[in-house]
């Protein structure tokens, strides 16, 4: 039966019925419409008042009955307020089958999921597997069920969480104070203190970039179905510098290699375009850098062209490193990095001035705001330093793991 206007009318009647009558009640008085409609009424009824079908008979068996006041029968009221006949409804899967909590656990749990002897060690641990081998050892449960046991158990679905960093060194905590402090006396000195790093690499073309924007509905962004490195225009290389008191930032975006070569450049643009202004009369730089990579304190490339950095500047240069395998502390990461990251996320890094463009568009509400320039030169890589070559570097480590901490002072020479 299709009872046209009347539906929108029946819906906002059971709306408001929801609210005052318990389950009993509703399910009499969706009977009764559904009488008076007459032949398809239940259907209707039961389609206009989100009750199901077997719902809507049971009201008119009851009609019919003449048990409408519900007096010969014992009811129980639960704790959401529905009624039911006490003993009514299926027992729980737990209670009819003690045994089934106990054998899911032992499949899922962290623990004896270990045992190389598990049928799921190897497999993928869905709801459809984790019942098939449920019902392979005699238990009967579903799909569905299982979902709901594992909620009960206490289970929920997580991804991998990074946490272990690997062997902490020692001194892991005092370089961090080390740091703190030098960072924190330069800029009370007001001298500049800047965080550098190498972003992650990004392909360019039409790729899919990780991430969701809005859209229209059914109508995302179209990218190339595989992500093969287009030869023309190749990958970018940003490389960053974080001016840690001024929240400002600079990013090279380089087209040929991560070198420390391209690095130092990277600082001595940033010094040229914003540096100098902020700073007029720095007499010093600290670095902040990660252990490894362009600009790692095993590098001596990164020394020689410090070296040369500190002679164009005639200023000392002081460099700490963070100790091994504590990147993600590095301010730049997560102070101008993220934001990046978030404002082209869904995006496709069409051409290289695209991806200019969208770094130097990153703002913050706490005032960060990042210049970006495309550094077209041709980095070599594989240049060798010498024992000799490194000797001849103004460079002095602090007793306290020169490795990491060191300046470089201006070479006349």
């Amino acid at each position: 039966m299709d009872i046209g206007p009347f539906s929108d009318m029946l819906s906002q009647k059971y709306q408001i019925l929801r609210q005052h009558l318990n389950e009993r009640a509703l399910r009499i008085c969706a009977a009764a419409d559904a009488r008076c409609l007459g032949h398809g009424g239940i259907a209707a009824v039961a389609k206009a008042c989100r009750l199901s079908r077997t719902t809507v008979h049971a009201g008119v068996r009851e009609l019919m009955q003449g048990n409408i006041d519900g007096s010969d029968v014992v009811v129980a009221q639960v704790a959401d307020g529905r009624i039911r006949k006490s003993g009514a409804g299926r027992k729980r899967l737990a209670q009819s089958n003690p045994q089934l909590l106990t054998a899911l656990d032992r499949m899922v749990d962290p623990v004896t999921r270990g045992d190389p002897m598990s049928p799921l060690r190897w497999t993928c641990k869905s709801t459809t597997n984790l019942s098939e081998e449920l019902c392979k050892k005699g238990h009967r449960v579903s799909q569905r069920s299982v979902w709901n046991l594992l909620d009960e158990l206490g289970y929920s679905m997580q991804s991998n969480r990074k946490r272990f960093e690997g062997t902490d060194h020692p001194d892991r905590n005092a370089q961090f104070q080390f740091i703190a402090d030098k960072v924190q006396t330069f800029i009370q000195r007001n001298q500049p203190v800047i965080s550098v790093d190498t972003k992650k690499k990004e392909i360019i073309g039409n790729f899919k970039n990780g991430g969701t924007e809005w859209e229209k509905t059914g109508q995302p962004t179209e990218v190339n179905m595989h992500d093969f490195p287009d030869k023309k225009l190749g990958k970018t290389i940003p490389y960053g510098v974080y001016d840690i008191a001024k929240n400002k930032g600079w990013v090279s975006v380089g087209i040929t290699h991560d070198t420390a070569e391209f690095a130092v450049n990277t600082i001595l643009s940033w010094w040229q375009s914003m540096g100098r202004r902020a700073y007029p009369q720095a007499k010093e730089l600290l670095i902040t850098a990660d252990g490894g990579g362009s600009n790692g304190w095993r590098v001596r490339l990164w020394k020689v062209e410090l070296q040369r950095l500190a002679n164009r500047l005639k200023k000392t240069i002081h460099v700490c490193h963070f100790p091994p395998g504590t990147s993600k502390w590095n301010k730049i990461e997560h102070r101008m990095f993220c934001h990046i990251t978030e404002n082209w996320r869904a995006r496709p890094l069409q051409s290289r001035a695209v991806v200019v463009d969208c770094i130097a568009n990153t703002t913050t509400k706490k005032g960060l705001r990042i210049k970006a320039a495309l550094d077209e030169s041709v980095y070599e890589t594989g240049k060798k330093i010498s024992d000799d070559e490194l000797k001849q570097l103004a460079i002095k480590e602090d007793p306290f793991h020169g490795e990491w901490n060191y300046r470089v002072r201006a070479n006349s020479n």
